[in-house]
């Protein structure tokens, strides 16, 4: 298993992020990365998230430009409104364009999207959160959900799996996962509050969630182990879920990173939709 960035449009020169583990022939994916788009700063360049405060027409255009180097279409895609809560909504043909021109118009109150339509193309932004990715390879379905540190410890990628049991059948031993690219522990220093928390919703995990990298500096978190954690107990194979273990904030001259970039930043772009049958 592996993670890499692929040069996807060589005349705008965008790249994406891809992981080895999911079958080309089931399912289109990417992360997108920042250059290649026509976003000005601070939003610079392939800003794919319209309620960042970025140019509405600027952004549109990113995401056309980024889901048909991909081979999808940017007017059919479908994102939620994400809250950092738990919620996990199941589209279909119906949904297709929901706030793909508007933020207004995305799934309201949800975090986390999963479908078995052929062709759908399912968005969530992030600039820091992680994003977690599903391929169910048997029963033909997908999802991604939205793992800020609310998200995690509220279980979003646990409760997703969940979900697609109930919705689709799928059965977690036969499940892909892979967590994307996000602040990773190196940089995501937490105060006490969220460290408490995240004690609480994983207990006896403490050493493979936290870390004191600088000896007068605070408590680390590790999102992507949290992730892992969860989808491990909810009976996804360990073999079946990769992670790019890509710290936004250290390469943030590739992605987008709100605390890196002060705040004030766009946002990359998870996309997964099936192949037809």
């Amino acid at each position: 298993m592996s993670f890499s960035l692929i040069e996807i449009d060589p005349v705008y020169h965008v790249y994406s992020g891809q992981f080895s583990s999911f079958p080309e022939e089931l399912a289109v994916h990417g992360l997108s990365c920042r250059r290649g788009g026509v976003s000005e700063a601070p939003w610079a360049s392939l800003d794919l998230g319209l309620h960042v405060g970025d140019d509405p027409t600027a952004v549109i255009a990113n995401r056309r430009r980024y889901l048909a180097a991909l081979g999808l279409d940017a007017s059919q895609l479908v994102t939620p409104e994400q809250v950092h809560g738990e919620a996990i909504a199941r589209v279909g043909s119906r949904e297709a364009g929901r706030g793909a021109l508007s933020y207004a118009d995305s799934i309201a109150q949800t975090d986390a999207l999963i479908t078995d339509e052929p062709g759908l193309p399912l968005l969530l932004c992030f600039a820091d959160c992680t994003p977690i990715l599903f391929l169910d390879p048997v029963h033909r379905a997908v999802g991604i959900a939205h793992g800020g540190w609310k998200g995690t410890v509220r279980r979003i990628a646990a409760k997703t799996v969940l979900r697609m049991q109930q919705e689709f059948g799928t059965r977690p031993e036969e499940l892909l996962a892979a967590i994307g690219p996000s602040i990773g522990p190196c940089c995501y220093e937490v105060g006490p509050e969220v460290e408490r928390q995240f004690k609480e919703a994983f207990p006896g995990h403490e050493a493979k969630l936290f870390s004191h990298p600088d000896e007068e500096g605070g408590t680390h978190l590790s999102l992507w182990a949290a992730n892992r954690l969860q989808l491990e107990e909810a009976g996804v194979l360990p073999e079946h879920i990769d992670e790019a273990r890509t710290c936004t904030a250290c390469h943030h001259e590739d992605f987008f990173s709100y605390r890196a970039d002060g705040g004030r930043t766009g946002r990359l772009g998870a996309v997964i939709a099936l192949r037809p049958a």
